[in-house]
């Protein structure tokens, strides 16, 4: 399979038992569907089934939606919960960020680059530092200071933006701001936050400068879909790079922006490549290897 073919994309998940992977696979066999991938997972603690199943686009001779109602009288048949996305759609991405820039300048080369597939139409923050970045990449920036007694009224403008803009995901790409639960209940599941590692332990404005005076021997970094409880949704990806006692806090931050970076690009990569089954407060990430 070439990197540019065409694919339909069925992420199923259900109450495991046998048979599933032979009925799935021969529904689509006997409407000529060839499956190029397939990828399955049995959670043996919950009874749980996943599967990730990749199909051939130019095998569609109907339209998305007859075949989607089609696939519905289907997984009613057998109990499924599924979704099915489409590879030659790229998803609006709106980010969210206030004065540091590591992971936006990251997420938009990646972007560039053609690493992360989607179109980056707007990019809010609460301050009006990063602007710069915004118009070197002709991106539009909305400046939207926030206090604590402006908080539902920023949001509500940040909710319009989303809306104009159809943004399909939200990436706090180190926005510094806690969202509320209305926010964060309307775009379940479609905001990826990334935190340093060090939560719980290392609260605070500055975790850097905590770890040093710790003695910390290891740093890292978390990425999550945002959730109502602050840095306790499901994580897509995590990662760790090992210290010593030579790196001061700057040399510890810069250590910990790299982190961040890679962390919160390959979470939004999978999201972006319809890779991620939530489960709970869980997630399922199937990798690309071939």
């Amino acid at each position: 399979m070439t990197d540019n073919q065409k694919k339909i994309i069925f992420l199923i998940q259900c109450e495991d038992r046998k048979g599933i992977l032979s009925a799935t696979s021969t529904w689509f066999f006997q409407r000529n569907y060839n499956i190029v991938h397939c990828q399955q997972h049995t959670d043996s603690i919950e009874g749980r089934y996943f599967m990730r199943i990749e199909l051939d686009m130019q095998d569609l001779k109907t339209t998305r939606k007859e075949l989607e109602e089609d696939f519905e009288q289907f997984a009613k048949e057998y109990n499924l919960t599924w979704e099915c996305h489409y590879s030659d759609y790229n998803a609006r991405v709106a980010i969210m960020v206030s004065k540091t820039s590591h992971c936006l300048y990251d997420l938009i080369a990646r972007k560039n680059e053609g690493d992360l597939k989607c179109d980056i139409s707007l990019i809010i923050s609460n301050h009006p530092d990063l602007e710069i970045i915004a118009n070197q990449f002709r991106i539009p920036f909305y400046y939207l200071p926030v206090t604590s007694e402006t908080k539902a009224e920023q949001e509500a403008k940040v909710m319009t933006l989303l809306k104009r803009f159809d943004i399909d995901l939200v990436v706090l790409a180190r926005y510094m701001q806690i969202l509320s639960p209305n926010f964060t209940s309307q775009w379940h599941a479609k905001i990826i936050n990334i935190h340093h590692g060090f939560l719980p332990a290392f609260q605070g404005a500055n975790p850097y400068r905590q770890a040093y005076e710790r003695g910390v021997k290891m740093i890292g970094a978390t990425a999550h879909y945002a959730s109502e409880d602050l840095d306790q949704g499901p994580i897509i990806d995590q990662d760790v790079v090992r210290v010593n006692h030579e790196l001061s806090p700057n040399g510890l931050r810069d250590v910990g922006k790299d982190v961040e970076r890679r962390v919160l690009a390959k979470a939004v990569q999978a999201h972006l490549e319809s890779r991620i089954i939530l489960f709970k407060n869980r997630t399922i990430v199937f990798d690309v290897e071939r």
